[in-house]
């Protein structure tokens, strides 16, 4: 008949518990299991899409898009009709020692809206400042009624 031993009791505080520990140890097992599906060793990060806020004024749609970490290089806003695409990349920063967690998406983005009023094309601006991008896009004036002269 087998015997078992008793294993060594300790004690653990709180202090010994980590939760983030254990939620990385298993976002790991996940990525190298992705990994070892794609065939790779490492996963990639994919494109993102990054937060942003639209506000309506009387005259303008304004979009904020929080890109910290981006060159303005990096940037490119364009429009088409009412559509506004945001694209760019968010690259990974030179370092010296190992990096141990990394929990920031870096890679290539795209925000895009379509803007239900009709814009002034010509009066768009867009300024990069301390990590957000705000994008002033000016409505089109209401078309005004005129009287049209009735000729003989």
């Amino acid at each position: 008949m087998a015997t078992f031993e008793k294993a060594p009791t300790r004690s653990l505080t709180i202090w010994d518990w980590d939760p983030f520990r254990e939620f990385e140890a298993l976002r790991e097992r996940m990525d190298e299991d992705l990994g070892r599906r794609l065939g790779s060793s490492q996963v990639v990060d994919a494109e993102f899409t990054p937060l942003a806020d639209i506000e309506e004024t009387d005259d303008a749609w304004v979009i904020e898009v929080e890109l910290p970490g981006v060159d303005k290089h990096d940037l490119d806003v364009q429009l088409l009709g009412r559509r506004i695409t945001i694209t760019g990349e968010r690259k990974e920063k030179a370092r010296n020692g190992v990096l141990r967690r990394k929990t920031r998406v870096t890679g290539s983005f795209r925000y895009e809206v379509t803007l239900p009023d009709d814009v002034d094309s010509d009066k768009i601006d867009a300024k990069l400042v301390d990590g957000e991008l705000t994008v002033r896009v000016p409505k089109t004036a209401p078309e005004q009624s005129r009287r049209i002269p009735i000729t003989s």
